[in-house]
């Protein structure tokens, strides 16, 4: 995404615009009214837009005959109550849209005796009864007030868009009942919520900042923007400052980064069609373009990639990020957009969307750049980094390093973590939420018990648990305190490679990861190249590095004892009394191999170099899980123990094709015959051997990039190689 400021930077913000300068037409948060004529004449003509309204147009239509219904709450996430709260505000929102644009005075005055009757019932709301007692953060229509900030966000909207239409006694009724006092309840009333560093926080100012806006009141947008006491300690732009890293990336991650997107983009918005002197798009270097670019980058095959506490099936389809790519559009006019839009199958109803819907009718949309990158974490971009390293080929492999910040309270502890895709398909896993959202029967629908004694803690991840003891003792504010240390990130031609190391997960070891995503040459087959360096201090340890994977298991090269009567728990804590122990052995010191089969189709199998005195232990996911609320998932565990050093080295490679329905099965077995590794200085050296007899030398320097030119001899050979790393295919002679 090519990023196109025509504006400067904003150095002092408070002192570049006068708050007198508020457009008094309306509407003019997301929709302004300049954007309604070109609105309007759109629906003359056929095309996206046009079939957009005429479906939004077609579900009010169906909605508004029916009778308004303003339950009293009390139900929790997935309730009743709680729904319809929430199909109330989009209704509104909806309903509103329509008014604009036909004008039908029947439309506005639905939105009007809605907002009516919540103007008489919402004075009379207590906290609500299903509030997680003791925090900090409840609602009163809503079981949290972040709930109740999203239902002002759009009914904010909705009163800017029907405004002119009403009397000065509705107007004052609704104001008075509803807005002034939801508005205060949001900010006066909840401090600790409203001043946050977090996504919670951006949903309450963006609520309290629109409706300033439209009701005229500029104290509450500087408030929004600054903090409750306006001293820049809090607010909307501290949030800007500090949640996201210089390159867009949010400290939560992409699961919350897409959920975040949506106050902060329409905030935005309405902050340029009201002071466009603010230059809200400029500021920070453009970190919101950056963020929304950031957000589309942190997916796969459509869906996020599901680190911290992510529900899996979020992908870029959102509504959130549907929101986000057409204000970029509209901004920027970057085509590669498109492509994103056009994959999205939404047309949003503002200006940005007709121009979204116009382009996309035109055929402007050019392919959009997913690239390999390292995207910093923290506000200064150096507590860490999410990499990715992506794939070009045909199967479109992504693999993900995970070297980043604790991301506050929805983090894990799984620092040098990693995920592996291939085909469309998850193939090395990670948990994500343990939540089945807005399904009441469930904890009512917000995360289970489990989130907490699983899939937050590190043996739930693809990384190494020493003592089987989470990183950070598994305590939130010890793990924001400390990162890991992005040691290098590079890509070229063959792939990419990264290494990143931790010592503070644990009192006494050092973590030392270095992954590399490359392809063989010739044949073009990706290969996943993982060293995990553990190394303490003072004294033995057991050392656990678990993978989690997708698919069936069809065989390993070691003998299994598998549990075929009864099963046991691998342990008592940290997340080990989840895990049934299915299997175990003692492979031979050499290779180990493990391979399973995936649902796209594709053999997977990780080939280990192991030293006699490693167990592996097979696992499933479901132990002491009385109400069934965990998948049962496969993984398994190459065990270490007592040991003050240790390196798991391995090989993860996607080979050959299952199709059941043609009935035929090609290069089932792994074609990795031999691995070994070696230090020389600086340089780094895993020799991988193939069935057909050819060798590779995977060499990399394992400092920082800091030299242009590598040179090394290996078996009597001379080698150099530029950058970071380079895969070396080896003559019968070398070997």
């Amino acid at each position: 995404m090519k990023i196109h400021l025509a504006l400067a930077v904003v150095v002092c913000w408070s002192a570049l615009f006068s708050i007198n300068s508020v457009a008094s037409d309306t509407p003019n948060l997301v929709i302004s009214h300049t954007d309604v004529p070109a609105m309007k004449k759109a629906l003359s003509s056929k095309g996206r837009f046009t079939e957009a309204f005429e479906q939004v147009k077609a579900k009010v239509d169906s909605q508004i005959t029916q009778a308004i219904n303003i339950p009293v709450p009390k139900d929790s996430g997935g309730g009743f109550t709680h729904e319809r709260h929430k199909k109330n505000y989009r209704l509104m929102y909806d309903a509103s849209i329509v008014y604009q644009l036909t004008q039908n005075k029947r439309y506005a005055d639905y939105v009007r005796d809605m907002l009516l009757s919540y103007a008489e019932l919402y004075p009379t709301l207590p906290l609500h009864p299903k509030r997680k007692k003791g925090k900090t953060n409840p609602g009163k229509l809503f079981w949290q007030s972040l709930n109740e900030a999203v239902w002002l966000v759009y009914t904010s909207q909705a009163y800017d868009m029907i405004l002119a239409s009403l009397t000065h006694a509705d107007k004052k009724k609704i104001e008075t009942g509803l807005f002034r006092p939801i508005v205060k309840f949001l900010s006066v009333d909840s401090p600790k919520t409203f001043n946050k560093i977090h996504n919670h926080g951006t949903w309450l100012t963006a609520a309290v900042g629109m409706t300033g806006y439209v009701l005229g009141e500029l104290e509450w947008v500087e408030q929004a923007l600054y903090g409750l006491d306006k001293s820049g300690k809090g607010g909307f732009l501290r949030q800007l400052d500090e949640l996201f890293s210089p390159e867009g990336y949010y400290n939560e991650g992409p699961y919350y980064q897409r959920y975040a997107l949506m106050p902060f983009v329409t905030f935005a918005k309405a902050i340029e069609n009201n002071q466009p002197e603010r230059k809200i798009f400029a500021y920070r270097n453009g970190i919101i373009l950056k963020a929304i670019d950031t957000t589309i980058q942190l997916s796969y095959n459509k869906l996020f990639f599901p680190i911290n506490d992510a529900i899996k099936s979020k992908g870029i389809d959102t509504i959130e990020l549907v929101h986000g790519v057409t204000i970029a559009y509209g901004f920027t006019q970057d085509t590669d957009l498109l492509d994103i839009a056009k994959q999205q199958e939404q047309v949003i109803l503002t200006g940005d969307g007709l121009k979204v819907a116009q382009a996309l009718d035109d055929n402007l949309a050019t392919p959009y750049p997913f690239k390999s990158k390292a995207f910093g974490d923290g506000a200064d971009g150096k507590q860490g980094a999410l990499v990715i390293m992506r794939q070009k080929s045909h199967d479109k492999q992504a693999l993900l390093f995970k070297p980043a910040a604790q991301g506050l309270g929805h983090g894990h502890f799984d620092k040098l973590t990693w995920q592996f895709y291939d085909k469309g398909n998850e193939i090395v896993s990670d948990y994500g939420a343990a939540r089945f959202l807005n399904v009441e029967a469930k904890s009512g629908g917000g995360y289970l018990p489990e989130n907490k004694t699983f899939a937050k803690q590190t043996v739930a991840h693809n990384t190494v648990v020493v003592d089987e003891t989470s990183h950070f003792k598994g305590k939130v504010k010890t793990g924001n305190k400390h990162h890991p240390e992005l040691l290098f990130f590079a890509n070229n031609n063959q792939g990419s490679i990264s290494s990143a190391q931790i010592d503070t997960a644990y009192k006494d070891v050092s973590l030392t990861r270095t992954m590399a995503l490359v392809k063989l040459p010739e044949i073009h087959k990706p290969l996943v190249i993982d060293i995990f360096a553990v190394n303490s201090s003072e004294k033995a340890h057991q050392f656990d590095l678990p993978l989690h994977y997708q698919g069936q298991l069809i065989e390993t090269n070691f003998q299994l004892n598998a549990q075929t009567q009864s099963l046991s728990a691998l342990g008592s804590k940290n997340g080990y009394q989840h895990l049934w122990l299915t299997a175990k052995s003692l492979p031979e010191k050499g290779l180990a191999k493990i391979t399973w089969l995936n649902e796209n189709g594709k053999f997977y199998t990780q080939t280990s170099l192991v030293d006699g005195e490693t167990e592996a232990l097979f696992t499933r996911i479901g132990a002491n899980d009385p109400n069934f609320n965990l998948r049962n998932e496969s993984g398994f565990i190459y065990r270490k123990k007592s040991a003050k050093q240790h390196r798991f080295i391995s090989v993860l490679e996607p080979h050959g094709q299952y199709n059941p329905a043609k009935e035929f099965t090609l290069a089932a077995k792994s074609s990795i015959s031999s691995l070994t590794h070696q230090i020389l200085g600086d340089i780094e050296l895993i020799e991988i051997g193939v069935s057909n007899g050819q060798s590779y030398l995977f060499a990399f320097n394992r400092q920082l990039a800091n030299k242009t030119k590598n040179t090394f001899t290996y078996q009597d050979n001379n080698f150099s190689f530029n950058g970071q790393f380079k895969l070396f295919k080896l003559s019968n002679k070398e070997k």
